[in-house]
């Protein structure tokens, strides 16, 4: 477990890279937001996290599949990330930010032309407020 890391994950990287490249500028990981967003775009009060499927409990997904062993521990640690999780959401919207919430399993796995498409439509709903 102290391999896993919580930031800098390959598909966090592939969204950094892709809205970097269309021109959008943030900052990352800001300590001073809950839950440290990993995206955070203040110019345009919006924020992106890329959840992981297993860590974040992504149900129903492909890359979910709760642990046959140690249930006692796994069970409780990852529901305490699912409520971690809609309390950070909650107090994010709360202060007006938008949330965007990218789950791995859009991106794993996807085309090149795929990934272009979520990658143009994350852009245009960080610069285009709805």
């Amino acid at each position: 477990m102290s391999r896993i890391k919580s930031r800098d994950t390959k598909p966090e990287m592939a969204v950094r890279k892709g809205i970097f490249a269309r021109g959008l500028r943030f900052r990352l990981h800001v300590g001073q937001l809950p839950g440290r967003p990993d995206l955070v775009f203040p110019k345009h009060h919006a924020i992106i996290q890329v959840h992981g499927c297993f860590w974040h409990g992504h149900q129903p997904c492909k890359l979910f599949k709760p642990p046959a062993s140690n249930k006692a521990y796994w069970t409780p640690k990852i529901e305490r990330n699912r409520m971690n999780d809609e309390r950070s959401l909650c107090l994010l919207r709360e202060r007006g930010w938008r949330v965007h919430i990218v789950w791995e399993c859009s991106i794993r796995g996807q085309s090149a032309e795929a990934l272009e498409v979520l990658l143009d439509d994350l852009a245009d709903w960080v610069r285009h407020p709805r």
